[in-house]
């Protein structure tokens, strides 16, 4: 006897006629590129200089507010939905749409930077605030990057192109995504490791990866490094244009402002890096592989706000079981290593490192079940912390 037979719904209509309840909220982050625009106005409005620092205001102080208030959420769509959502281009549009906006207020921020009556740290303020938009692009960039249509591809790299990191779209997908949660992942940090040592060994590691992972291809087509073929040459040349376009329009004072909001958009892209796989590990195989990436090997979140605007980037331990998974369709799963907070707050714990060991390798290692020696461990404090914890350093 059926289902219907019996009196009930057809098997998978329940799931069949599920509706997104995030769907319209996904719009939300389309208000983050606008924020240069909110600090221009708010500065005519009210008069008050400070809110030129707008953007590091709301992510750092007002987001951390928002995850607390509107909690978490670790519902999933039901198995039956993913086809309707991997098709339904309402989500590519709330994606791509970031783009527009984030060049508006490049340019216009741009303009007023030049062109208002500012003292020097007001400029600071309002290019470090410019330079946020450009760090949360890379949520946008992240979710275009990893798709199979060449148009979505090219648009993530003009995404990471206001922070000169238009090569982190080879490095992602190739070389971190292969390497992930294993010593020989630079973008992978390691227990002990602070960010300040994480960040140069990521930030250069990763360009070596990139040209190397791209040279190889080319060699493999018969074709050097010095072509226009090179995707890691088109990012860093989409970048050289824009700016070469912008202090062109704007004058060379404009420059150095360029400079600092690119470095601290780099900057935040590669802390959510640091936070994400913090002290993870895959484990080898008898054959001297590494064990198929799965969802235990990257920490995750579900709160709700940072994940609406952030396109559920915190998802991101199914995004590494599922790289070809849209963001809409990302799922928790209970092996999930927790993070204790949504990315703005671990973030502020990251750039403060004693707080940063103190709350996360706890948790990482009742991850672990209490066994260090199953953690991806920094060289330099293996001793240290196989002695503090009790393994064998031997």
């Amino acid at each position: 006897m059926t289902t219907e037979q019996a009196g009930g719904a057809p098997a998978g209509r329940i799931e069949d006629n599920w509706t997104d309840p995030k769907r319209y909220w996904w719009l939300l982050g389309l208000l983050v590129p606008a924020i240069p625009f909110g600090a221009w106005g708010l500065v005519g409005l009210t008069g008050l200089d400070v809110f030129w620092w707008l953007g590091p205001v709301l992510i750092f102080a007002v987001f951390p507010v928002f995850d607390l208030l509107f909690g978490e959420d670790p519902t999933n769509p039901p198995e039956s939905a993913m086809p309707r959502l991997a098709r339904d281009r309402f989500y590519m549009w709330a994606n791509v749409l970031y783009i527009p906006i984030q060049y508006a207020s490049l340019i216009v921020g741009s303009a007023v930077l030049v062109r208002e009556s500012m003292s020097l740290v007001d400029r600071i303020g309002f290019a470090t605030t410019i330079g946020t938009v450009g760090g949360i692009a890379i949520a946008a960039a992240h979710e275009m990057g990893h798709r199979r249509e060449k148009v979505e591809v090219f648009l993530a790299k003009v995404t990471l192109a206001q922070t000169g990191y238009g090569h982190f779209v080879v490095e992602h997908n190739r070389g971190h995504h292969a390497r992930v949660a294993t010593p020989e992942d630079p973008a992978t940090a390691r227990m002990g490791e602070s960010f300040y040592r994480f960040l140069p060994r990521t930030v250069l590691g990763g360009i070596r990866s990139c040209w190397r992972l791209e040279k190889g291809r080319l060699a493999r087509q018969g074709k050097g490094p010095l072509t226009p073929r090179n995707n890691v040459l088109q990012g860093w040349l989409v970048t050289a244009a824009l700016f070469a376009a912008l202090t062109a329009a704007f004058g060379l004072e404009l420059l150095p402002y360029l400079f600092l909001q690119a470095v601290l958009g780099f900057m935040m892209l590669e802390v959510v890096n640091y936070l994400e796989h913090y002290g993870l590990l895959r484990q080898k195989t008898p054959e001297g592989g590494y064990v198929r990436t799965a969802p235990e090997h990257s920490w995750n979140s579900n709160r709700v706000a940072s994940n609406v605007l952030l396109y559920n980037l915190q998802r991101h331990s199914d995004h590494h079981a599922n790289p070809g998974r849209r963001y809409q369709m990302l799922r928790d799963f209970p092996e999930a290593p927790q993070l204790p907070a949504g990315y703005a707050t671990m973030i502020l714990r990251a750039v403060v490192p004693p707080w940063w060991f103190r709350v996360m390798d706890k948790k990482l290692l009742e991850h672990y079940d209490g066994d260090v020696t199953r953690c991806n461990i920094h060289p330099a404090k293996r001793a240290k912390l196989l002695a503090r914890h009790g393994a064998a350093t031997g």
